[in-house]
């Protein structure tokens, strides 16, 4: 399981919260009972986290005996394990128990956490410290961390896209380098998926939005679309990005086969957690996925060398080839919390001290979430995961960004996709005007 939960798991999260009531108080960052607390006295904060694996516990473990060691009068209770469902109950609780500072998995519930209250702006609190957000962190992760100018929260480690590939695959079929543009892409996946009778033997990449990580948002990162315009409308048909990424996905998916075919393979394959997954088992020859599945794919020992890669980009962006969809974990101050000051040492800390956002990285295998950190020569890693890390520091790199009513928009877009690619709609441009209006329905009434 990767350590910053991927967008799969994080969907099912979001699932579980997006009906959720947060606070409906304002974001104030610094009100007179949440941050008039004296950092420097002895005091006691609550930390809420959702990390669980052991090696994630005990980097958590190590990252607050840090904390502790700079700051002696400042004591952190831990708690692991928890999901936004429980975490937002406890925001809307308070009390001496709730968590002063939270990390969630879930991205894409930002706008809430921003617009309901539910958690403080930090804009004061990085104003406070001289501390420039624009400088300090990756563009997209920058951008992932605020909606409507409230920044209510702050990257802790990320998550970066690429794609692996098969590199014995790769010299059977005659070809030397992995793809930088859509139509190498689209040629190598050909050249690359081997027919056995009606189904396949080998498939060269699985282009389905069903195809574990192929999310349209990990996909049209690629693009460089722009999802929302100046006054907050879908642009999903009026931006070309989509048009032109949506009608490549599809005719991949037919030059390869067809829906059909490609999903009846698909059903006979491993689910993307075990070791089955059919890319450790050579089963498919590319695929786009996040940096964890590096350490996943060589603990199932496969019978080949894997390769990694920044995802191919469409021809006309050629030059922007090494960008790739960053998402991550984000950590916040609990507007119900009367100890901000002292909260906001801990946030600080965990998010902008290169050498703890270093050994963090270091300790669970994701991406490092400052500029900073991005380069130190600190970091432990596989000669392959520095491709994430390029990814990440990439300026042309992008994101989802936050929405009122968290991903809502993003699920949207995606059943569109499944539509779409099936055959069940035929007019992209009628699909995409119809698909637009629902988001803004759905985000005007989410106001």
């Amino acid at each position: 399981m990767p350590t910053a939960i991927p967008e799969v798991a994080r969907k099912a999260a979001f699932a579980l919260t997006a009906s959720a009531v947060l606070l409906t108080a304002a974001c104030t960052g610094q009100s007179s009972s949440g941050a008039s607390d004296d950092a420097s006295k002895d005091t006691t904060i609550n930390f809420w986290h959702a990390w669980s694996a052991p090696n994630e516990v005990k980097g958590i473990k190590d990252l607050i005996a840090g904390f502790e060691k700079a700051h002696p009068n400042i004591h952190v209770n831990v708690v692991g394990n928890m999901t936004d469902d429980k975490i937002n109950q406890a925001l809307r609780a308070g009390g001496e128990k709730a968590p002063d500072v939270i990390s969630s998995f879930t991205t894409n519930n930002v706008g809430k956490f921003c617009s309901s209250g539910a958690l403080v702006d930090l804009n004061p609190f990085f104003k406070k410290s001289n501390i420039d957000p624009e400088k300090t962190f990756p563009k997209p992760m920058n951008e992932y961390t605020q909606f409507d100018g409230n920044r209510c929260s702050v990257p802790l480690l990320g998550d970066a896209y690429g794609l692996y590939y098969n590199k014995t695959a790769f010299k059977k079929a005659g070809i030397a380098n992995p793809p930088k543009t859509w139509s190498e892409f689209e040629a190598d996946a050909k050249k690359l998926t081997i027919a056995q009778g009606d189904s396949y033997k080998q498939l060269g990449f699985m282009p389905n939005y069903h195809g574990w990580e192929s999310t349209t948002e990990h996909y049209f990162a690629q693009f460089s679309p722009t999802y929302f315009d100046g006054s907050g409308k879908s642009n999903l048909a009026k931006d070309p990005a989509f048009q032109a990424g949506f009608s490549l996905q599809k005719k991949l998916v037919d030059d390869l086969g067809g829906y059909q075919k490609l999903e009846k393979f698909r059903a006979t394959l491993g689910d993307e957690w075990g070791p089955k997954h059919p890319f450790h088992t050579g089963q498919v020859a590319m695929q786009l996925d996040g940096e964890w599945r590096l350490g996943m794919a060589e603990e199932a020992k496969p019978g080949f060398e894997i390769g990694v890669a920044p995802l191919p980009v469409p021809d006309d962006q050629a030059a922007q080839y090494g960008k790739g969809y960053i998402t991550g974990t984000i950590a916040g101050i609990a507007a119900t919390s009367k100890k901000q000051n002292a909260a906001w040492e801990l946030v600080k800390y965990m998010t902008t001290d290169t050498d703890a956002v270093v050994g963090f990285s270091n300790a669970i295998h994701n991406v490092p979430s400052t500029l900073a950190a991005l380069k130190s020569p600190k970091l432990k890693y596989d000669p392959r995961f520095k491709t994430f890390l390029d990814i990440a520091a990439n300026p042309n790199s992008t994101t989802s960004p936050a929405s009122i009513n968290g991903g809502v928009y993003l699920v949207t877009i995606q059943q569109f996709g499944y539509d779409y690619e099936s055959g069940k709609t035929t007019d992209l441009k009628a699909g995409l005007k119809k698909t637009a209006a629902q988001i803004d329905t759905d985000i005007a009434q989410a106001k």
